[in-house]
Parts: structure tokens; C-alpha cells; sequence
């Protein structure tokens, strides 16, 4: 998808703004990072405008878009942003926006985080780099839809079906923080499935106050070995985690049936809680008549960073098969119905950048047909 237009695109955090321009596919200029100014709206917005032109000044000539990843509530579809936790001087919907446009003259186009770096994902990441390892297999299967997680501070998702992002309604397309923590029938998955939820439960195993636990880095270098700590107490609580992501990705996945590709600053830690997550996902669930169990899901689930899954998955059951009627005419077949989950290959903020880029641009193409031609 290289394209000479430049898109200006942001990655927008509670403390820091980091403005970015990309052409062609790859960064047109070094990063521009600004405070936010998180509890004073003017001097935020004011940043906002500042930093998108010291970006259009530097790469020079037109820009054709901007597009970035802001946090919700929001309605994204008209660049209305809700009332944040991170940014508290967001109440009562500031039009972003709308805001922008004005000051810029150009398409504004803001989406949520998970959903970009699922389109980051499927358009130059982990889907193109599957359905080549798929090809070069000599296999017939080829993946078009991608749900994509992102482990951090919070627990979010993105959809992307034939190429396209999956927004919903009301912006919420997606939102698989609310799906119920199975370990914690009484709670939200993010619960269990978070910076925090990693602490909480080390902490607990440890016999120690949660502000006394280490940050999951720390406490993934202990599951390890590199760091002194509860070793145990370590790895239990990133096996919990996968274990909650798992069952929501499990009802997820049911729903989008294709790749599940993992992001976030939990991401690096993926050796501890990878396995548990996908033996969560290939759990049987019981029948009430006592008829046997069933699988959870239709689909076996692989753990793609591990090199024996990989090439299971890889591999497939191809076998050929005569087409009725026709003289000796043969079709690959493969009945084995099989989805992986990936760690990101892009990286979380490249992903992300690569996906606010890659939407600017098709919607600028979409809007240049003519409505006739367009099928909805």
C-alpha cells in the first residue's frame, strides 16, 4: 500500500503526546513528543494543533489526512471525544475532531487504539507474514480476518474481517475489557487480564500488599529466574492471566473466527502466559445431559510461537480430491479448521501508526468514488 500522501497520526497518552508523519508506508520525520496537558483542555488542545504543524512543517509540502488512536468513550465515527480517565479535562464530548478540521482543512479521522493496531496488524503484520508461511507450506489455507488484543494497562481489542475494520454502532465494536472474568464471575475481564491484575495476583500469592508488588517486568524476570521473588507466585500469576484472556478470546474469537494477534506492554512477557491462554481457548466444555464433553470452539487453537504448533498448523491435513464430474480433476482440501495466536511482529506503536495511516488512506480513496459505484 505505498502512497506519496502524508498522513500526520498521533499516539496520545495521559502524560505525553507523540506526533508522527507518515508517507509511503514508513516514518517521513522523527517523532515530536509534547506534554498533554491533561487536566487543562485549552492548553491540550492547543498542543494538539501545535504539534500536527511543527510535524507538517518539517516534512513540508500538503498533508492529506490526520489520523490517530484516542482513548474512549467516544463517538469516533464524528470525532467526539467523552468523558477519560487519563485525560480529565475531556467531559461532556469535546469534537476533536471537528476541531482539527477546521485548523488543518483536511479529513480528521480518530479510532481506539486496539482498533488500529488490528488494522496495523492485518494489513502489514502478522497476517500478510502467516498467509505467506501458509503459501510456502503449500497450503491451500489463507486468513482474512484478524482479532487483535492489546495487554496493558487496560485489555483491548480490535476487529478487521476482508479487510475491514469492525466499529460498530457506537464505537464499541470490540470492547472485550466488559466480557466477564472467569475467575472472577462477578467481574469484568480486565480485572484479570491487566498491569494490575498481574500485581494483585503475585501480590496475593506472596502475602504481600498490592503497592508493595513489583511492575509485570520485574515480576516476569522473576518468573524467569533473573530476578530475585516468589518464583512461583510469578508464573501463577501471568498462567491466571492467560487463562482469563483466553476465555474471552475463546467467546471472541467464536464470533470473528481468524487470527489472534497479541500487543501491548504485556506482550513481551507472552512465555509466561501464552500456552495457558490457548489451553484455555481448546478447553472442552460439558454437556448438562451428561452426553460428553465438546470442544469450546469449532476451532483448534495453535500457540504460533511455539515451533512444533507452528508447523502443526502450518502442515494442516491438505490432502486432493476429485471434483465430481470431471475427468480426472483434482482440489486441495484441508478439513482441518484451525486459527493461531501470534505475538505482534510490528510492535504495539508501529502497528498502531501503520494502522491510523492505512485508514486515512482508504477512507480518502472511498470517498473519491463516485456513490454509484460504491456497494454497500
Amino acid at each position: 500500500m505505498a502512497d506519496s500522501r502524508t498522513i500526520l497520526t498521533l499516539d496520545a497518552g495521559g502524560t505525553t503526546f507523540s506526533f508522527h508523519a507518515i508517507r509511503n508506508q514508513q516514518e517521513a520525520s522523527a517523532p515530536l513528543v509534547l506534554p498533554s496537558h491533561a487536566d487543562d483542555l485549552g492548553a491540550c488542545l492547543s498542543t494538539l494543533v501545535d504539534g500536527f504543524n511543527r510535524q507538517k512543517q518539517i516534512v513540508g509540502g500538503p498533508i492529506a489526512a490526520i489520523s490517530f488512536a484516542f482513548p474512549g468513550p467516544a463517538d469516533y465515527a464524528r470525532g467526539i471525544i467523552g468523558d477519560l480517565q487519563n485525560l480529565p479535562a475531556f467531559r461532556g464530548g469535546v469534537a476533536v475532531g471537528p476541531f482539527l478540521e477546521d485548523a488543518f482543512g483536511v479529513p480528521v479521522y480518530i479510532n481506539n487504539d486496539g482498533d488500529l493496531f488490528t488494522y496495523g496488524e492485518a494489513l502489514f503484520g502478522i497476517l500478510p507474514k502467516i498467509n505467506e508461511l501458509l503459501a510456502s507450506s503449500g497450503s491451500p489455507k489463507c486468513f482474512r480476518n484478524l482479532l487483535g488484543l492489546t495487554l496493558g494497562t487496560g485489555f483491548g481489542a480490535g476487529v478487521v474481517t476482508e479487510g475491514h475494520l469492525l466499529r460498530g454502532d457506537n464505537s464499541a465494536a470490540a470492547e472485550i475489557w466488559c466480557l466477564r472474568n472467569k475467575l472472577d464471575r462477578n467481574s469484568y475481564a480486565e480485572e484479570g487480564v491487566s498491569i494490575r491484575a498481574i500485581r494483585q495476583a503475585y501480590a496475593v500469592a506472596s502475602g504481600m500488599n498490592y503497592e508493595q508488588a513489583p511492575d509485570p517486568r520485574e515480576i516476569a524476570e522473576i518468573a524467569a529466574g533473573t530476578r530475585p521473588g516468589n518464583v512461583g507466585a510469578a508464573k501463577d500469576a501471568y498462567t491466571r492471566m492467560g487463562e482469563v484472556a483466553g476465555d474471552a478470546a475463546a467467546n471472541a474469537v467464536t464470533m470473528v473466527d481468524g487470527i489472534v494477534v497479541i500487543g501491548g506492554g504485556l506482550a513481551g512477557a507472552s512465555e509466561f502466559f501464552l500456552q495457558s491462554m490457548v489451553e484455555e481457548m481448546n478447553r472442552d466444555l460439558a454437556s448438562v445431559t451428561g452426553r460428553g464433553n465438546v470442544p469450546r470452539m469449532e476451532l483448534k487453537v495453535f500457540n504460533l510461537e511455539e515451533p512444533t504448533q507452528l508447523q502443526t498448523f502450518l502442515k494442516g491435513q491438505v490432502t486432493t480430491i476429485l471434483v465430481p464430474g470431471a475427468h480426472r480433476r483434482h482440489i486441495a482440501y484441508d478439513p482441518m479448521k484451525r486459527i493461531g495466536v501470534a505475538v505482534t511482529r510490528l510492535g504495539t506503536a508501529r502497528a498502531v501508526a501503520l494502522g491510523a495511516y492505512a485508514y486515512a488512506i482508504a477512507e480518502l480513496d472511498r470517498q473519491n468514488v463516485c456513490p454509484a459505484q460504491i456497494i454497500s
